[in-house]
């Protein structure tokens, strides 16, 4: 009786836990160092990492993490990689630290990361870890003054649609998914232990720091706009040719449309005649004729993620723009007194 209850206690407890969304990713600040230092020692080039840590209640806690090899283009090798990912581990669980999988983290340039590769590595994490988040770090963006750190996940909604591959306009519609459905980001916290935070409080001086840092007052952000433009023209350049594919699929579709009530009038007045004369109609269905096979509809995902990276691009570009016209009306007052 009690070995019952007890295992009722922990189905429900289990039960409990897996209809918790996920509400905030905690992070120990020595793994947003690694991270950093990961990312900023190989950029521009992007590199990836493991998250490890532990999955409570609706937080997720980020305690560890280790790089990922990088590999040469021709080297498709990824029985090594896997390898070295299950010794990492081993010997992270010999001594004693964290070594669930919670997810992964990569670096971008300038946010450009919304990309089927990336929704595809989540479902492949979806397949072994019950929630799972992947953080982005952009180290060209964090020169300007931000720290581009966010955890990202893919919604519900999103994930069941693309179990099925079916991003059509009729079932976007029905599911109600537009392009800022696709990803969901999760609040970051930074956390220490009290041992660190009493060691960093050590570590602070005497006196403030009485230098002063110029290169806040850089009036240049030409490499940074000029790079977010190129990209926001690309991609609107693809987005066009997203657009081009509907166009000419609703084209067809109207001649397709055009042409089988052409037919269907056609049989319908032979079908006439042939009643006149007392012999049995013709269907007014054809299958066999290539009017009535149905042309497939182009996916709509790739223009859902264009849009998501027009609009990543568009917000960057706004503030780099607010922050340089703060600095040029200080820089007038400045010249007028």
């Amino acid at each position: 009786m009690a070995n019952t209850m007890a295992r009722s206690f922990l189905q429900a407890v289990a039960t409990e836990e897996v209809s918790q969304p996920l509400r905030a990713v905690q992070m120990e600040g020595l793994a947003v160092l690694k991270i950093i230092k990961h990312c900023k020692e190989f950029s521009p080039a992007l590199v990836t990492g493991q998250l490890l840590g532990l999955d409570v209640g609706s937080v997720l806690e980020v305690t560890n993490c280790f790089p990922f090899p990088t590999r040469e283009e021709d080297d498709e090798n990824e029985a090594d990689g896997a390898n070295y990912q299950l010794e990492m581990m081993r010997c992270l669980r010999e001594v004693n630290v964290d070594n669930n999988t919670v997810g992964w983290y990569q670096s971008t340039l300038l946010g450009s990361y919304q990309t089927v590769e990336l929704i595809e590595t989540f479902m492949n994490y979806q397949e072994n870890i019950r929630r799972c988040v992947c953080i982005i770090y952009d180290p060209s963006r964090s020169n300007q003054g931000a720290l581009a750190l966010k955890a990202l996940k893919l919604t519900e909604t999103f994930m069941d649609l693309y179990r099925n591959n079916n991003f059509t306009g009729e079932k976007l519609r029905e599911k109600k998914l537009s392009w800022v459905d696709i990803f969901e980001e999760i609040p970051i916290k930074v956390s220490n232990s009290a041992l660190i935070s009493a060691f960093m409080t050590e570590l602070e001086p005497d006196s403030p720091v009485v230098q002063c840092d110029l290169d806040r007052l850089k009036l240049s952000t030409a490499p940074f706009m000029e790079r977010n433009l190129e990209f926001l023209i690309e991609c609107m350049d693809d987005l066009s040719a997203e657009q081009n594919k509907f166009q000419y699929y609703y084209r067809n579709l109207s001649r397709q449309q055009a042409q089988q009530q052409t037919w269907l009038q056609k049989r319908r007045t032979e079908n006439i005649a042939r009643k006149a004369a007392g012999e049995e109609p013709l269907p007014e269905e054809d299958p066999s004729n290539p009017i009535f096979k149905p042309i497939p509809e182009p996916s709509r995902l790739d223009s859902y993620l264009i849009t998501n990276q027009v609009a990543n691009y568009c917000n960057q570009i706004n503030g780099a723009a607010g922050q340089s016209f703060s600095k040029l009306y200080l820089m007038k007052a400045f010249q007028e007194n």
